[in-house]
């Protein structure tokens, strides 16, 4: 025996659709509705590229990972399929594919299927889920994958099924998280359990993930880009990205004041890494992100909030990363408590 799939039937990886009356809709027709993504050319993108191309090379690459999107509707049919095109799928050692390639679905706010991508996945997939129950009105939201380029995306359904809008966010503006790759979603099991996401089902809350891998540095295009956007919230944690102390000193509270002047009330939240036992050099950055909260509240702004790294981490404690930096779901469940902790009063407030 050469599979696992062949003495264990769970591991099985469906490869064709063969359940007959499925119909396809294009993701982008009506009354589908997809947030965080949007389409730009040939692929889905998280930022216009033109504003990509002012940041880094880095961030070019990583504009049109799909981290944070989601298309979401309601539907009566038995069965929801997907099928599709994809390029620049992200393959790591330590990060399940099914978290940088795969979709996974939520049923009426539950976890519900992995459309699981083949292992050799080179251009798309098509994956099928069956209701056990048959036929009645649900809502869906499937996530896109954290770290590749989706193309092209079709959902499948019951010919005869009832297609509806979903229910609205109950923010008519997202919350915008930038940062590190922790923040793009590394290394989450599958896409609804990056951080954000958790925080987006606890509380009904759209959000745009501008999370760019190894390439957050609080460049001035991309605070300018920042703060040209309409949000409800805005979340910013980038200090494993700055090269150097010096540089993470000069561009936080630069960002931090370039978004203040452009949104004088809008809540921002600030954190350093999450992780437990910092060394000096982690201290030395966690100590710049407080300089810039301190300084905001001494100025009398009262839309500040700092989540502290022991904060973050209340969960999980040392065992919430697969290689002490990036979260598995237990990190990202750990620091969507905290996040959505203070999101929630903010809400209330």
């Amino acid at each position: 025996m050469s599979n696992i799939a062949e003495i264990d039937k769970n591991f099985a990886v469906g490869k064709s659709i063969t359940r007959e009356g499925v119909k396809f809709y294009s993701a982008e027709e009506k009354p589908f509705v997809i947030n965080g993504v949007f389409r730009e050319g040939r692929k889905f993108t998280r930022m216009p590229r033109a504003v990509a191309e002012q940041v880094s090379e880095g961030v070019v690459y990583l504009h049109t990972n799909t981290a944070g999107g989601r298309v979401r509707f309601k539907t009566d049919s038995g069965c929801v399929a997907i099928s599709v095109r994809m390029e620049k799928i992200g393959k790591m050692p330590h990060f399940a594919l099914t978290g940088s390639a795969g979709f996974d679905m939520y049923v009426d706010g539950v976890y519900t299927k992995t459309f699981t991508p083949p292992f050799a996945i080179e251009t798309g997939y098509e994956s099928l889920f069956e209701f056990p129950s048959g036929k009645k009105l649900r809502e869906i939201c499937i996530n896109f994958p954290l770290y590749s380029d989706v193309c092209e995306l079709f959902v499948g359904l019951d010919g005869d099924a009832v297609v509806e809008a979903p229910t609205p966010y109950i923010n008519d503006k997202p919350v915008v998280y930038y940062g590190s790759s922790i923040t793009q979603g590394g290394c989450a099991s599958r896409p609804g359990m990056s951080y954000q996401a958790i925080v987006s089902r606890r509380l009904s809350l759209d959000h745009i993930n501008l999370g760019f891998s190894g390439n957050a540095r609080g460049e001035l295009p991309m605070a300018e880009y920042i703060a040209g956007l309409e949000m409800s919230v805005f979340v910013y944690d980038y200090d494993h990205n700055a090269y150097h102390v010096p540089e993470l000193k000069e561009t936080h509270e630069r960002m931090f004041k370039m978004i203040r002047k452009a949104h004088p009330e809008l809540p921002v939240i600030m954190m350093p890494r999450p992780k437990l036992r910092l060394d000096s050099g982690e201290i030395n950055r966690r100590e710049i992100i407080l300089e810039t909260y301190n300084n905001a509240l001494a100025s009398g702004d009262r839309n500040v909030y700092y989540i502290s790294n022991e904060t973050l981490c209340e969960l999980c404690g040392d065992e919430g990363t697969v290689d002490n930096c990036h979260p598995t779901d237990f990190g990202f469940a750990s620091m969507a408590k905290a996040v959505g902790d203070v999101i929630e009063k903010i809400l209330k407030k």
